[in-house]
């Protein structure tokens, strides 16, 4: 089984950027969809963007198109999560997960990593 295990949260001011990773280990990285969720405090975690297996798909939440940007390198067994114009409404524990066939929605996903906290000041 894949295990995940996210990296590059931290704190930054309005406007700036970050770069999440997630590093997967086992043999079969690439035969899993990859997805980015986040959970704000006091709120439910929430679908963020996504990535196909092979890397030729993406789907972003609304709220983040053409501020975020999801990828992956199968190579490395890295999928990554690009925030740019941050906004202190971004602030949440950001996870990655993955799914084996169907990745449309959060119960689809069936490895999770632990978390990483993102926080966005003002």
């Amino acid at each position: 089984q894949v295990q995940l295990v996210e990296s590059g949260g931290g704190l930054v001011q309005a406007g700036g950027s970050l770069r999440l990773s997630c590093a997967a280990s086992g043999r079969t990285f690439s035969r899993y969809h990859m997805g980015w969720f986040r959970q704000a405090p006091g709120k439910e975690r929430e679908f963020v963007a996504a990535v196909s297996s092979s890397g030729d798909t993406t789907n972003y939440a609304d709220s983040v198109k053409g501020r975020f940007t999801i990828s992956r390198d199968n190579a490395k067994n890295t999928v990554y999560l690009q925030m740019n114009k941050l906004k202190p409404e971004h602030t949440a524990v950001y996870y990655c997960a993955a799914a084996r066939v169907r990745w449309g929605e959060s119960d689809d996903y069936d490895l999770w990593g632990q978390g990483t906290q993102v926080t966005v000041s003002s």
